[in-house]
């Protein structure tokens, strides 16, 4: 039986990175994509909610199409996938082929990311499981210290396709790292209906996914409008908007690092309640945030908190059934990206109805009422466990 080596932890960790960059690198190069294809921010901004719609839609749907194929091969073609779509959006001519070449190439995080999760659950024993997991997900935050401030200071200075022409490259890295370190003959559990239906019918798994619909919805009303609105209300320099990303990342880095150390001890279901609170208290006091390093000390509660909360949900729906994690988790990912596309468009429809300086008044109610489901979401596993007890 394969076991998680450490080649294959950081081969996936790497993988999530990348991944993550490609995801956001697009808000980083918001405002720079608006002027060079002159289109408006909240037009831009539809290559979020495009693309949130194509991975929520497919990630469970490939979970079911591809799992009898090898992880390896799969992984490796995905990442592959990932790499040629970005490099096709080069040559594009305008916004319209851009966002559909795009959309196309979302694909990739769709199946990369929860499939990643599936095989690292496998290949771990109960015990070690939930900290194998956080700990390929730093790669995500990873992606928010490095690939979100390159990206944001990048896109200002040298233009959004340099972005898009190194997120190829990287691309390319890591399927040639995957094709080497992988384990031939790799396979989660495959679903099948049965398996489908009970991971539907599962009040525990149900109310966690619905847990990262609403936390994800609250946080991109105003993640996703970063750029535009720092530029806006602080009048931010292609510096002081990297460092802003640098340090949100950097925030979500150490959450996330500190979340793979305790999230075994402490339970999944507490640490998404932490993190979700902490994220609640940057949004309320979002209106104090009147300069560059005011902004980044509010900044700071919801980067420790945002991407720890995203690993601890995958950790905790594998914990609930492990028998069920390739499904439970592509509906996880499709979850974040719904939440995603939900908030982006959001946001766009507030800022095309000068509502910039309210986002973070919806943004606050949305992670409210996502800790309030994570709440019902404890209290039904509690009973479903009790339930298997007797």
């Amino acid at each position: 039986m394969h076991r998680a080596s450490p080649a294959v932890l950081w081969c996936f960790l790497f993988g999530n990175f990348v991944i993550g960059f490609g995801v956001l690198m697009v808000p980083g190069s918001l405002n720079d994509i608006s002027h060079d294809l002159q289109v408006s921010v909240a037009q831009a901004g539809f290559l979020i909610t495009a693309g949130s719609v194509l991975m929520c839609l497919s990630a469970p749907v490939f979970a079911t199409v591809l799992a009898k194929h090898d992880r390896r091969k799969l992984l490796t073609w995905v990442m592959l996938w990932y790499g040629a779509t970005h490099a096709l959006t080069l040559v594009m001519p305008g916004f319209n082929e851009i966002l559909w070449v795009r959309v196309l190439a979302m694909v990739a995080p769709a199946i990369f990311t929860p499939q990643a999760a599936a095989c690292i659950g496998q290949l771990t024993a109960p015990e070690r499981r939930g900290r194998a997991i956080t700990f390929v997900f730093l790669g995500w935050s990873v992606a928010s210290v490095v690939g979100m401030p390159i990206a944001a200071w990048m896109g200002e200075v040298y233009g959004w396709r340099v972005v898009f022409g190194m997120l190829s490259v990287l691309s390319l890295i890591s399927a040639a790292w995957v094709w080497r370190v992988v384990p031939n003959g790799l396979q989660p559990p495959v679903m099948s209906l049965a398996a489908w239906r009970q991971t539907f019918l599962s009040k525990p798994l149900m109310f966690t996914v619905f847990v990262t619909v609403i936390s994800a919805s609250g946080q991109f009303v105003l993640t996703a409008y970063f750029a535009p609105y720092f530029k806006q209300t602080l009048a931010t320099s292609p510096a002081d908007l990297s460092l802003l990303f640098g340090w949100f990342g950097a925030c979500g880095l150490l959450g996330n690092m500190l979340l793979s150390r305790k999230v075994d001890r402490v339970g999944a279901a507490k640490a998404v309640n932490f993190c979700l609170l902490l994220m609640s208290f940057s949004l309320l006091l979002w209106p104090l945030g009147s300069n560059l390093w005011l902004a980044a000390l509010i900044l700071t509660p919801w980067g420790l908190g945002m991407f720890a909360a995203n690993s601890a949900q995958q950790a905790r729906l594998i914990q609930i059934a492990p028998e069920l994690a390739s499904g439970s988790v592509a509906l996880n990912t499709s979850a974040i990206y719904l939440g995603q596309a939900i908030g982006s468009a959001g946001g766009a429809w507030l800022i095309t109805h000068d509502g910039m300086a309210q986002l973070h008044w919806f943004g606050w109610v949305g992670v409210l009422l996502a800790l309030l489901m994570s709440l019902l979401a404890a209290r039904a596993t509690r009973r479903a466990h009790r339930a298997r007890v007797t």
